[in-house]
């Protein structure tokens, strides 16, 4: 079980070919390439279900929504498969994305709302050192290198430009990633490699929830 060389194959020659005269005519390709991430997509589920309680694996259309865009490519030249953690206590998200040279695994908190990312800031601002802790880990650090994210170009308002934390508090994103090559991702061991690196995701992912579930005194928020 791992993903096909024909679903790599399929994908590049879509990204050549990104039209839909082309697709329809390779649609028994796409339907293959989508039975084996659908596959691909289980069989992580059910090794992080050893660890972890995930809720659903979906794996996200092909098709682009061009309404509102000016590319109006039709179709993504990748899959990307999101695995949901159990209940609003567990935040944090899974993410494999499968694209011929551009593999990865990642998570974090992609697009935190208003309310959440004030709360993470404040946090930060409050006390670093844990996760700190957390992103000079060995493990962290072997698996994504650093926290990554987009952020602010000067401190956000109503934080001290010169805190010593404001390099996590002008973040706007929190996510990890680590890239595999194409050899990588057909290797035997790939949904292994998969596995550990969203359980190496946990010790991040159990401090934010925790974050997230609290208010700035460790008081439990009201569900």
């Amino acid at each position: 079980m791992g993903i096909e060389t024909t679903t790599l194959k399929f994908l590049k020659d879509l990204d050549k070919n990104n039209n839909r005269e082309w697709f329809q005519s390779h649609k028994d390709l796409y339907e293959q390439t989508l039975v084996n991430v659908k596959n691909v997509a289980e069989e992580v589920k059910k090794m992080l279900r050893k660890k972890d309680q995930i809720e659903e694996a979906k794996v996200f259309r092909i098709y682009r929504d061009v309404r509102f865009s000016k590319d109006k490519v039709p179709y993504k030249n990748n899959m990307g498969v999101h695995f949901t953690r159990a209940t609003q206590q567990r935040r944090g998200g899974y993410y494999l994305h499968i694209e011929p040279g551009k593999s990865f695994a990642g998570g974090g908190f992609w697009a935190p709302s208003p309310e959440d990312l004030k709360r993470i800031r404040d946090e930060f601002a409050f006390d670093e050192k844990s996760i700190r802790k957390i992103s000079a880990s060995k493990t962290f650090v072997k698996y994504f290198g650093e926290l990554q994210g987009d952020e602010l170009k000067t401190a956000p308002s109503g934080y001290d430009r010169n805190h010593p934390a404001i390099d996590l508090i002008r973040k706007k994103q929190f996510t990890v990633m680590r890239k595999f090559t194409d050899k990588e991702v057909l290797d035997k061991n790939f949904l292994k490699e998969v596995t550990l690196t969203f359980e190496a995701m946990r010790p991040f992912f159990d401090y934010m929830s925790e974050v997230l579930s609290t208010d700035i005194n460790g008081q439990l928020l009201a569900k």
